[in-house]
């Protein structure tokens, strides 16, 4: 089971998970399932019962006689249906018959906040298409499953004064071919608590002093590019990888690494929350934020960090920790509630605990010292916070466990149905108030 879980998650991850920039897909298939609420705002009371209108099209209209499979169940990766109250109820042995091309399907309720996913599949010359929509129940509600360690401050603020002893190193190499007329671009490499942190910095050619964004980066083991977009708007930009080592290599290292030393880099030492994978991690972010307020040309205020995915969660974790970020803004963060699991709910990716294999108290005990939902109690900056009630990676209840203890200024911007990406529109809105809070 471990095995399989492993290679299941890793396509995942893989696939959808790699960067925040991912769009939404772009082709359009030859049939299409669409799974709606009645609720325009997929919210509903617990005790409420959803409808969900399901309906088969292909070019543009209704297939008639087709047959439907479909399921309606809380929004948890192992499908659990504790909690459920069924009004709804499937015929014919899980499949029904669409006469029109259309059909309500009674949804039922759940009886304490979360998510209920409905889901439809159809089978058109041996392919299947499907689609679902998660509707979200007293969302405002939800609680952590984890739990703060006593000790949780205390942990982070001897690791800082670990990091601040150690001379903030670097290497800062021109990589002309990246440059462009108005932007200087640069691979950078940090000395961090152990090794190094590699970025790629892109700085205004002309004399000043600007703002900074720290682009920090979701789940994989890549190259990288940088913003130069916004360097080209008056902006130091400085996107960094975690993994240190350098992000301009041939993408076969990469894959080997994936493959071998990295592979589920996420497990590493997580039954030792001095050794876990994450600590030299989130103390890099804030050894990048060093870097950049050591850069004659950051005006020494204003830095924003901003991510999705694993990226959304060291936007938390990295504005969490150090005071010196003034803006954040998080895309379907990771890393959220990694218990939910061991509640018999959906935990946040790398789904920890969905393997019973993991699920020893010392894993369990690291978990919470590097959980987003911790972090998030201390947040203390303006945040702009974006995802998906049909996020099948970064679940939606991972991710309000996160938003709902946080208590500066936030604004979560949902766009319902979206999965493990941004629309377009998400992202404008995004970099819009991040611009805007930068004076640019």
């Amino acid at each position: 089971m471990k095995a399989f879980l492993s290679i299941a998650i890793g396509l995942m991850l893989w696939i959808s998970i790699s960067v925040r920039t991912e769009a939404q897909p772009s082709s359009k298939e030859l049939i299409n399932v669409i799974v709606a609420p009645d609720h325009v705002n997929w919210e509903y009371n617990i005790g409420e019962n959803v409808n969900f209108t399901i309906t088969v099209l292909q070019n543009g209209n209704p297939i008639k006689g087709i047959k439907l499979n479909y399921s309606v169940m809380p929004e948890e990766t192992k499908q659990r249906k504790e909690g459920l109250i069924v009004a709804g109820k499937a015929i014919n042995d899980n499949h029904i018959v669409l006469e029109k091309g259309t059909i309500a399907i009674e949804g039922g309720t759940i009886t304490k906040p979360g998510f209920l996913r409905c889901t439809a599949t159809v089978e058109v010359d041996g392919k299947e298409y499907s689609d679902y929509a998660t509707v979200g129940f007293n969302v405002d509600e939800i609680e952590p499953s984890t739990s703060l360690p006593v000790d949780f401050t205390a942990f982070w603020e001897k690791a800082k004064k670990d990091l601040a002893k150690i001379p903030v190193e670097t290497t800062v190499t021109l990589m002309p071919d990246r440059c462009t007329d108005k932007v200087d671009v640069y691979q950078v490499g940090i000395r961090n608590i152990s090794g190094k942190i590699y970025g790629i910095l892109c700085k205004p050619k002309k004399e000043g002093k600007y703002p900074a964004i720290l682009h920090l980066p979701g789940a994989g083991i890549r190259s990288y590019w940088g913003d130069i977009s916004n360097a080209e708007k008056d902006i130091i930009t400085l996107e960094i990888g975690i993994h240190g080592i350098p992000l301009n290599l041939d993408s076969k290292v990469y894959a080997d690494l994936r493959s071998g030393s990295l592979s589920d880099y996420w497990t590493s030492n997580l039954d030792d929350k001095e050794k876990y994978y994450y600590k030299r991690v989130y103390l890099g972010c804030v050894r990048a934020i060093d870097f950049i307020f050591n850069l004659p040309e950051f005006d020494g205020k204003n830095l924003a960090v901003t991510g999705g995915s694993q990226g959304g969660a060291l936007s938390i974790v990295t504005a969490s920790l150090d005071a010196r970020v003034r803006y954040l803004a998080a895309y379907y963060p990771a890393l959220c509630d990694l218990t939910g699991y061991l509640e018999g709910r959906a935990g946040g990716w790398p789904h920890l605990f969905l393997d019973p294999f993991t699920n020893k108290k010392e894993k369990i005990e690291t978990s919470k010292y590097y959980d987003v939902v911790n972090f998030a109690r201390f947040i203390k900056v303006p945040g702009f916070y974006s995802w998906g009630f049909n996020d099948d990676v970064c679940s939606p209840t991972s991710v309000f466990s996160a938003y709902n203890v946080i208590e500066a200024t936030k604004g979560k911007h949902l766009f319902l149905d979206s999965r493990h990406w941004s629309y377009p529109e998400g992202e404008e809105l995004g970099e819009k108030w991040l611009l805007t809070k930068l004076n640019r």
